[in-house]
Protein backbone atom coordinates (compact mmCIF):
# COMPACT_ATOMS: atom_id res chain seq x y z
CA UNK A 1 0.00 0.00 0.00
CA UNK A 2 1.15 3.21 -0.85
CA UNK A 3 -0.74 6.50 -1.29
CA UNK A 4 0.05 9.62 -1.74
CA UNK A 5 -1.34 13.41 -1.54
CA UNK A 6 -0.13 16.46 -3.07
CA UNK A 7 -3.03 18.52 -0.69
CA UNK A 8 -2.44 17.16 2.72
CA UNK A 9 -5.15 19.67 3.90
CA UNK A 10 -8.28 17.03 2.99
CA UNK A 11 -7.04 14.36 5.21
CA UNK A 12 -4.98 16.55 7.83
CA UNK A 13 -8.66 19.08 8.43
CA UNK A 14 -10.18 15.72 8.47
CA UNK A 15 -8.45 13.58 11.16
CA UNK A 16 -8.45 17.16 12.82
CA UNK A 17 -12.47 17.18 13.05
CA UNK A 18 -13.26 13.36 13.39
CA UNK A 19 -10.89 13.28 16.56
CA UNK A 20 -12.79 16.08 18.47
CA UNK A 21 -15.43 13.19 18.47
CA UNK A 22 -13.62 9.91 18.40
CA UNK A 23 -10.57 8.60 20.43
CA UNK A 24 -9.72 5.49 18.62
CA UNK A 25 -10.83 4.63 14.96
CA UNK A 26 -10.68 2.10 12.58
CA UNK A 27 -9.84 3.24 8.77
CA UNK A 28 -10.99 0.74 5.59
CA UNK A 29 -8.10 1.43 2.74
CA UNK A 30 -9.52 -0.02 -0.34
CA UNK A 31 -9.53 0.38 -3.77
CA UNK A 32 -12.47 2.68 -3.16
CA UNK A 33 -10.52 4.73 -1.04
CA UNK A 34 -10.25 5.91 2.72
CA UNK A 35 -13.27 5.04 4.46
CA UNK A 36 -14.14 5.72 8.40
CA UNK A 37 -17.81 5.19 10.20
CA UNK A 38 -17.16 5.69 13.90
CA UNK A 39 -19.44 6.52 17.41
CA UNK A 40 -18.14 9.43 19.72
CA UNK A 41 -17.82 7.38 23.33
CA UNK A 42 -21.35 8.61 24.56
CA UNK A 43 -23.04 7.06 21.54
CA UNK A 44 -24.37 10.36 20.96
CA UNK A 45 -22.89 11.17 17.59
CA UNK A 46 -21.75 9.02 14.85
CA UNK A 47 -19.38 10.28 11.82
CA UNK A 48 -18.99 9.02 8.66
CA UNK A 49 -15.85 9.84 6.26
CA UNK A 50 -14.59 9.12 2.39
CA UNK A 51 -11.39 10.21 0.76
CA UNK A 52 -11.52 9.10 -2.66
CA UNK A 53 -8.88 7.88 -4.78
CA UNK A 54 -9.22 10.89 -7.00
CA UNK A 55 -8.03 13.07 -4.06
CA UNK A 56 -4.38 11.56 -4.48
CA UNK A 57 -1.70 11.81 -6.96
CA UNK A 58 -0.69 8.14 -6.07
CA UNK A 59 -3.15 5.86 -5.08
CA UNK A 60 -1.72 1.65 -5.12
CA UNK A 61 -3.92 -0.43 -3.30
CA UNK A 62 -3.28 -4.22 -3.98
CA UNK A 63 -5.80 -5.50 -1.34
CA UNK A 64 -7.90 -4.03 1.09
CA UNK A 65 -6.63 -3.40 4.85
CA UNK A 66 -8.25 -2.14 8.19
CA UNK A 67 -5.87 -0.47 9.92
CA UNK A 68 -7.20 1.13 13.79
CA UNK A 69 -5.68 4.04 14.96
CA UNK A 70 -5.04 6.14 18.14
CA UNK A 71 -6.48 9.39 16.32
CA UNK A 72 -4.96 11.89 18.61
CA UNK A 73 -1.31 10.56 17.84
CA UNK A 74 -2.14 10.78 14.23
CA UNK A 75 -3.68 14.19 14.14
CA UNK A 76 -0.02 15.55 16.16
CA UNK A 77 1.82 14.04 13.20
CA UNK A 78 -0.72 15.44 10.56
CA UNK A 79 -0.15 18.69 12.34
CA UNK A 80 2.93 18.91 10.70
CA UNK A 81 1.74 19.00 7.09
CA UNK A 82 2.13 21.96 5.39
CA UNK A 83 0.40 22.84 2.89
CA UNK A 84 3.57 22.36 0.26
CA UNK A 85 3.80 18.65 1.63
CA UNK A 86 3.84 15.59 -0.29
CA UNK A 87 1.88 13.18 2.46
CA UNK A 88 2.11 9.79 1.53
CA UNK A 89 0.77 6.63 3.80
CA UNK A 90 2.51 3.28 3.68
CA UNK A 91 2.09 0.27 6.08
CA UNK A 92 5.00 -1.38 7.28
CA UNK A 93 4.58 -4.41 9.28
CA UNK A 94 2.80 -3.15 12.05
CA UNK A 95 2.53 0.37 11.76
CA UNK A 96 1.85 3.47 9.25
CA UNK A 97 4.48 4.96 8.00
CA UNK A 98 3.58 8.56 7.64
CA UNK A 99 6.21 10.73 5.36
CA UNK A 100 5.86 14.28 4.35
CA UNK A 101 8.18 16.00 1.73
CA UNK A 102 8.83 19.28 0.56
CA UNK A 103 13.08 20.55 1.10
CA UNK A 104 13.14 17.93 3.57
CA UNK A 105 11.88 14.48 4.06
CA UNK A 106 10.12 13.85 7.58
CA UNK A 107 8.92 10.10 8.42
CA UNK A 108 7.07 9.41 11.38
CA UNK A 109 5.68 5.81 12.38
CA UNK A 110 2.13 5.07 14.30
CA UNK A 111 2.10 2.03 15.98
CA UNK A 112 -1.62 0.21 14.67
CA UNK A 113 -3.69 -0.68 17.94
CA UNK A 114 -6.22 -3.40 18.60
CA UNK A 115 -9.94 -2.56 18.97
CA UNK A 116 -12.93 -5.16 19.03
CA UNK A 117 -13.85 -6.39 15.87
CA UNK A 118 -17.52 -4.47 15.50
CA UNK A 119 -17.97 -2.75 12.22
CA UNK A 120 -20.02 -0.12 12.83
CA UNK A 121 -23.57 0.50 10.48
CA UNK A 122 -24.57 3.71 9.48
CA UNK A 123 -28.85 3.78 9.91
CA UNK A 124 -30.85 3.86 7.71
CA UNK A 125 -32.74 7.41 8.11
CA UNK A 126 -35.79 9.43 6.12
CA UNK A 127 -35.51 12.57 5.95
CA UNK A 128 -38.32 15.00 5.22
CA UNK A 129 -35.97 18.34 5.69
CA UNK A 130 -33.36 19.21 3.20
CA UNK A 131 -31.45 22.13 3.47
CA UNK A 132 -28.23 23.64 1.75
CA UNK A 133 -26.70 26.59 2.11
CA UNK A 134 -23.06 28.53 2.22
CA UNK A 135 -21.24 26.30 5.40
CA UNK A 136 -20.19 29.70 7.14
CA UNK A 137 -24.08 31.13 7.32
CA UNK A 138 -24.86 27.90 9.55
CA UNK A 139 -21.60 28.27 11.63
CA UNK A 140 -22.62 31.32 11.92
CA UNK A 141 -25.84 30.69 13.27
CA UNK A 142 -24.75 27.78 15.53
CA UNK A 143 -22.38 30.23 17.09
CA UNK A 144 -25.44 32.91 17.81
CA UNK A 145 -27.09 30.28 19.42
CA UNK A 146 -24.09 29.49 21.87
CA UNK A 147 -23.94 32.42 22.94
CA UNK A 148 -27.47 31.83 25.19
CA UNK A 149 -28.00 28.47 25.24
CA UNK A 150 -26.59 24.77 25.48
CA UNK A 151 -28.53 23.51 22.58
CA UNK A 152 -30.58 24.72 19.82
CA UNK A 153 -34.20 23.87 18.17
CA UNK A 154 -34.03 24.04 14.54
CA UNK A 155 -37.08 24.80 13.09
CA UNK A 156 -38.02 24.14 8.96
CA UNK A 157 -41.37 25.25 6.87
CA UNK A 158 -41.41 25.98 3.38
CA UNK A 159 -38.85 28.52 2.40
CA UNK A 160 -37.45 28.93 5.68
CA UNK A 161 -35.18 27.36 8.25
CA UNK A 162 -35.53 29.14 12.32
CA UNK A 163 -32.19 28.28 14.98
CA UNK A 164 -34.21 29.12 18.29
CA UNK A 165 -32.27 28.71 21.35
CA UNK A 166 -33.48 29.54 24.81
CA UNK A 167 -31.19 30.56 28.08
CA UNK A 168 -32.27 31.35 31.79
CA UNK A 169 -32.65 34.80 30.71
CA UNK A 170 -31.31 35.22 26.80
CA UNK A 171 -32.79 33.88 23.55
CA UNK A 172 -31.63 34.12 19.96
CA UNK A 173 -33.57 32.94 17.13
CA UNK A 174 -31.49 33.13 13.55
CA UNK A 175 -33.54 33.13 10.48
CA UNK A 176 -32.54 31.56 7.15
CA UNK A 177 -34.79 32.03 4.02
CA UNK A 178 -35.13 29.97 0.56
CA UNK A 179 -32.29 32.17 -1.66
CA UNK A 180 -30.45 31.49 -4.35
CA UNK A 181 -27.83 30.55 -1.78
CA UNK A 182 -30.02 28.47 0.81
CA UNK A 183 -32.54 25.93 -0.47
CA UNK A 184 -34.58 24.69 1.76
CA UNK A 185 -36.88 22.11 0.90
CA UNK A 186 -40.03 21.08 3.79
CA UNK A 187 -43.29 20.37 2.88
CA UNK A 188 -44.52 21.37 6.52
CA UNK A 189 -43.42 22.79 9.91
CA UNK A 190 -40.94 20.50 11.55
CA UNK A 191 -38.84 21.14 14.92
CA UNK A 192 -36.53 19.00 16.50
CA UNK A 193 -33.45 19.77 19.20
CA UNK A 194 -29.75 19.52 19.42
CA UNK A 195 -26.45 19.54 21.47
CA UNK A 196 -25.13 22.63 20.36
CA UNK A 197 -21.47 21.25 22.12
CA UNK A 198 -21.77 18.76 19.52
CA UNK A 199 -22.82 20.76 16.43
CA UNK A 200 -19.92 23.34 17.27
CA UNK A 201 -17.43 20.71 16.63
CA UNK A 202 -19.40 18.85 13.47
CA UNK A 203 -19.49 22.56 11.84
CA UNK A 204 -16.10 21.91 11.58
CA UNK A 205 -16.69 20.43 8.32
CA UNK A 206 -16.97 24.31 6.88
CA UNK A 207 -13.09 23.44 6.25
CA UNK A 208 -13.67 20.87 3.72
CA UNK A 209 -16.58 22.15 1.85
CA UNK A 210 -18.30 25.85 1.70
CA UNK A 211 -21.73 24.07 1.28
CA UNK A 212 -23.42 21.92 3.70
CA UNK A 213 -26.69 19.43 3.57
CA UNK A 214 -28.43 19.56 6.61
CA UNK A 215 -31.08 17.10 7.09
CA UNK A 216 -33.69 16.51 9.68
CA UNK A 217 -37.30 15.56 11.38
CA UNK A 218 -39.48 15.72 14.50
CA UNK A 219 -37.36 14.58 17.21
CA UNK A 220 -35.46 12.47 15.34
CA UNK A 221 -31.40 11.87 14.26
CA UNK A 222 -29.78 15.40 12.51
CA UNK A 223 -27.79 14.63 9.15
CA UNK A 224 -24.94 17.20 8.26
CA UNK A 225 -23.08 16.24 5.33
CA UNK A 226 -20.32 18.15 3.87
CA UNK A 227 -18.42 17.22 0.16
CA UNK A 228 -16.07 18.39 -2.23
CA UNK A 229 -16.38 16.46 -5.71
CA UNK A 230 -13.89 13.73 -6.44
CA UNK A 231 -12.08 14.55 -2.94
CA UNK A 232 -13.76 14.50 0.23
CA UNK A 233 -17.49 13.52 1.89
CA UNK A 234 -17.86 13.70 5.45
CA UNK A 235 -20.95 13.64 7.63
CA UNK A 236 -22.23 13.57 10.83
CA UNK A 237 -25.31 11.76 12.49
CA UNK A 238 -26.27 13.31 15.66
CA UNK A 239 -29.00 12.07 17.93
CA UNK A 240 -31.85 14.51 19.07
CA UNK A 241 -32.24 16.17 22.69
CA UNK A 242 -36.00 15.40 23.27
CA UNK A 243 -37.57 17.10 26.00
CA UNK A 244 -39.30 14.89 28.66
CA UNK A 245 -41.29 17.30 30.81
Amino acid sequence: MRLTLSEPKYLKDSISIISELVNEAKLRISRDGIELVAMDPANVAMVIFKLLPTAFTEYDVEKPADIAINLANLRQIMRRAGPADMLTLELDSNKLKVQLKSSSTRTFSLPIIDMEDKDQKVPELSFPVNIELDSMVFNEAVNDADIVSESVNLIAEPGKLTLQAEGDLNSAAIEIRDSESAKVAAKEKTKAKYSIEYLKKMIEGSKLSDRVLIQFNKDYPLKITYSTVDKVMMAFILAPRVDTD
